[in-house]
């Protein structure tokens, strides 16, 4: 399924980056930009709020996400987790944050590629993300079909909470 993106959005109205995003001026040049690190975000916290919307969003009301008292008695985690697809689910807000390609007309999430999950974010958690581009390639349409590789780390985790190739397809 495609889903439109606005990368202009910021992820906390009012709050600047500490680090401007790259900017890279137009989709012919995003091929300029490939195998450079982009940057990494502000941390944001995954709170138990945003895991009950987003079980109530997706129909998984498993109790390692809802639960909390049971969670810290049963799971191995010590307490409540954000469903991994949540943690996936941050990087449309977030990567503004560290990319912004301009004189576009749209950008189109055209899926995921490679997407592991080797540890879980905590209620509670700060997270942040950190991208680069893997590779682009122009389209026959003037568009570029751009593959982000985007690391999210949660605090205090040796491994890294969701390593993905995100791909866009960016039109003109």
């Amino acid at each position: 399924m495609l889903h439109l993106l606005d990368f202009g959005r910021p992820v906390s109205p009012g709050v600047p980056s500490p680090m401007a995003p790259t900017v890279i001026p137009n989709i012919a040049a995003i091929k300029d930009f490939v195998g450079k690190p982009l940057g990494t975000t502000d941390w944001v916290a995954v709170t138990q709020d945003q895991i009950n919307s987003f079980a109530d969003a997706t129909g998984d009301h498993q109790w390692i996400h809802l639960d909390a008292e049971r969670a810290a008695r049963e799971s191995p985690f010590g307490g409540t987790v954000a469903h991994g697809y949540l943690t996936l689910a941050l990087v449309p807000a977030l990567l503004p944050q560290v990319l912004d390609v301009r004189d576009t007309s749209m950008a189109v999430n055209y899926g995921v590629e490679r997407m592991r999950l080797p540890a879980p974010v905590r209620a509670g958690t700060r997270v942040r993300l950190s991208a680069e581009i893997k590779d682009s390639r122009a389209m026959p349409s003037g568009a570029a079909r751009t593959i982000v590789h985007v690391r999210i780390e949660a605090e205090g985790s040796r491994k890294p909470a969701c390593t993905a190739d995100v791909v866009f397809v960016y039109y003109p």
